[in-house]
């Protein structure tokens, strides 16, 4: 999974974030509060995310309606593995992310790496 453009990323941030299906006119109102986009553009970038199995759709009226197919976790987690897969030393790559987070993000990654084992564990 390939990491989203500028334009991909902002609705696919105001999907995940709005958390209910939206059409590219609900997302297009919320961009131009903050900048001038075209009705045309936030389409073909919705479509182009469908395309790519970021987005289902459905016609409500004339209107396609778009929802994620994941969570924004769930597509983090995607590139996190896309990455350390392509890494020759993975192991490497995961002690200098260690070294780089906050102690609250280790204390979260300490979280998740319990949970998991517990789950492996059953």
């Amino acid at each position: 999974m390939r990491q989203l453009g500028e334009l991909e990323a902002e609705i696919m941030h105001r999907l995940w974030s709005w958390g209910r299906p939206a059409t590219a006119r609900d997302v297009l109102t919320d961009i131009n509060k903050q900048r001038p986009l075209a009705y045309s553009t936030v389409k073909t970038v919705a479509d182009i995310l469908h395309s790519k199995g970021l987005l289902t759709r459905h016609k409500e009226g004339r209107a396609w309606v778009y929802t994620p197919t994941c969570t924004r976790q769930q597509y983090t987690a995607s590139l996190m593995h896309e990455v350390l897969g392509g890494n020759p030393d993975p192991a490497g790559a995961l002690a200098s992310f260690v070294e780089q987070i906050s102690p609250e993000e280790a204390d979260a990654l300490r979280s998740a790496l319990r949970a998991a084992k517990r789950r492996s564990e059953t």
